[in-house]
């Protein structure tokens, strides 16, 4: 009998152990997945350049442009709907949340290169040129219920354009 408990006991380690693994397995694979997508959104939104103000030789980018072209690039990549939840067959089980969305150009009156410092995403970048910074988050996958609440992914990405000399 006494055998039996110590089995018992060490089946269930191995098995929590499992499911913790699996876990932090599946946080790596959502965090490269959000990363992935965040940076091809950033990059689709620093494309929509104002046009008028591109002829005068200016990089101007277009702000409510740029943010349908953010979140129509997130929605693509990750397999959401128009909310940021999750569709069927997303690899995502909660909705993904665009907490920060910044564009740095030259209608802000910076002059490049210029230090971009954000300290609630622990960004800090020296930016060359008119830039895109966004951050998303999503809940963290939990398989093992704890006392402890793990935190949100969150994935930042910045974007920018070097100015040549």
């Amino acid at each position: 009998m006494d055998y039996i408990i110590k089995l018992a006991f060490v089946l269930l380690i191995f098995i929590y152990s499992w499911f913790f693994q699996i876990q932090n397995q599946e946080w790596d694979m959502l965090r490269s997945m959000l990363k992935d997508a965040n940076n091809i959104a950033v990059h689709d939104a620093s494309q929509e350049l104002n046009e008028s103000a591109r002829a005068q030789g200016r990089l101007i980018i277009a702000p409510a442009e740029a943010f349908a072209a953010f979140r129509q690039s997130l929605q693509a990549n990750l397999g959401l709907d128009d909310g940021l939840s999750p569709l069927a067959g997303s690899r995502l089980q909660t909705q993904v949340k665009i907490v920060k969305f910044d564009i740095v150009d030259q209608s802000s009156g910076v002059t490049f290169p210029f230090l971009y410092e954000d300290s609630n995403y622990g960004i800090t970048k020296y930016i060359q040129g008119p830039s895109v910074i966004a951050v998303i988050e999503t809940a963290h996958p939990v398989l093992i219920s704890r006392a402890k609440v793990q935190e949100a992914i969150i994935v930042p990405a910045v974007q920018e354009y070097k100015m040549n000399k």
